[in-house]
Parts: structure tokens; C-alpha cells; sequence
């Protein structure tokens, strides 16, 4: 799968630059990317059939300029490289459903719990928001504000804590993590998972 990596950056960034149009790209981060993938890629898609049109599993560093720039798997989980497991993503019609994704990937991981996920903590474990443009950025700083607001207002009380700790940064390079890691829950079931839906449906402000 050579479609993914650094060149997917640069197309996003240089597109951004001659249109007004968002970017059909940005990497997710949920913690472990497995169930990152699973909940995306099979139950976003369930609810929003052919909205994606291409994801990979893979590593990217909030710092633009890290001191290892293609980690390997083993690397990112000492928790030392700074980079993030993020799930990749490559939508069809971003104007359509940007904001549903955000949305969704608050309904199934904690985003209060600052570099851990249940069991797994490290900074490769963070929630965070790669965007690609002014406009995701934009949209998903609205929508955590949106939820912090549900929080405080106590309409929404399934995570640990009460204070959304999501950071949200610029897409930088993107390293793909093997063939093996890639669509792990599709190949493997039972496989490890601590992800669940959280809410069912967002709240009205």
C-alpha cells in the first residue's frame, strides 16, 4: 500500500494551496489504531455508507520535524519518538462528512484521559486531531468545544473525567505501520480492543 505515507501529506497541503475546498484527508488519533480502524472504517461506514474512501494505519508526530522521522512500531510503543497510532483517512465528500467524523470519534474512545486509553498510556495513545486545513481545524475546534459544553452540563457522563484534553495539530509525515497491523480486527476478530460507543447520539446544545 504505497498509496500511503508522506506523498498523501504533500498532495493534501499543495491541494489546499489552488482550492477552497477541504481536504479530504486527516489522521486520527484514539489510541490503539486498531479499534481506531475498526469503529471507522466498519461502523462510521455503516452508519454513513461509502463516506470513506481509503484508510491505513500508521504513526505521526505532532512536531514537524522529529528526531526520527519513519518510527517502527516497536519505536512509537517505547513512547520516546512522540509519535501518535492514528488511523489515516481519506473521505469522499469532506463538506459532507467532516463534521460527523469528529463527531463519531468523540462517541467511541475518552478524550478526557490525556495519553491513555484504559490500559494502554504512553503519548502514542494520545487524542489527538491531525487536520490538514483551516477549515478541519476550524470544525473540530467547535466540536470540542461543543462537547466540553455537553460535559459541563452533564449530559454526557460516560468518560473518566469531565475535562476534554484532545489536542488538535497540523498533519505532519505519515509513517504506515505494517501490513499486519493494517484492518487487524477485520483479520482477527477477537483481537485486542478497548474501544465501545460511549453515547449514542449527540446531544442538543
Amino acid at each position: 500500500m504505497k498509496f500511503f505515507g508522506w506523498n498523501i501529506v504533500l498532495v493534501a497541503m499543495m491541494t489546499q494551496l489552488v482550492s477552497s475546498e477541504m481536504s479530504p484527508y486527516v489522521a486520527l488519533g484514539a489510541g490503539c489504531y486498531w479499534g481506531t480502524e475498526k469503529y471507522i472504517k466498519k461502523d462510521f461506514q455503516s452508519m454513513l455508507p461509502g463516506s470513506i474512501k481509503a484508510t491505513s494505519v500508521g504513526f505521526m508526530n505532532p512536531d514537524s520535524d522529529p528526531k526520527i522521522t519513519d518510527p517502527t512500531y516497536g519505536q512509537v510503543t517505547s513512547g520516546k519518538t512522540g509519535h501518535v497510532e492514528v488511523l489515516w483517512v481519506e473521505l469522499v465528500d469532506p463538506a459532507a462528512h467532516f463534521e460527523e467524523l469528529v463527531r463519531f470519534f468523540f462517541k467511541f474512545h475518552d478524550p478526557t484521559t490525556a495519553d491513555r486509553q484504559g490500559n494502554d498510556v504512553g503519548t502514542q495513545y494520545a487524542s489527538r486531531i491531525f487536520v490538514s486545513d483551516d477549515e478541519q481545524a476550524k470544525i473540530s475546534t467547535r466540536v470540542r468545544e461543543e462537547l466540553q459544553q455537553h460535559l459541563d452540563a452533564g449530559k454526557i457522563a460516560s468518560y473518566s473525567g469531565t475535562v476534554v484534553k484532545t489536542k488538535i495539530s497540523a498533519a505532519t509525515r505519515f509513517t504506515q505501520a505494517h501490513e499486519e497491523h493494517q484492518e487487524y480486527l477485520f483479520k482477527n476478530p477477537s483481537g485486542y480492543c478497548n474501544h465501545r460507543i460511549r453515547f449514542n447520539s449527540w446531544p442538543e446544545l
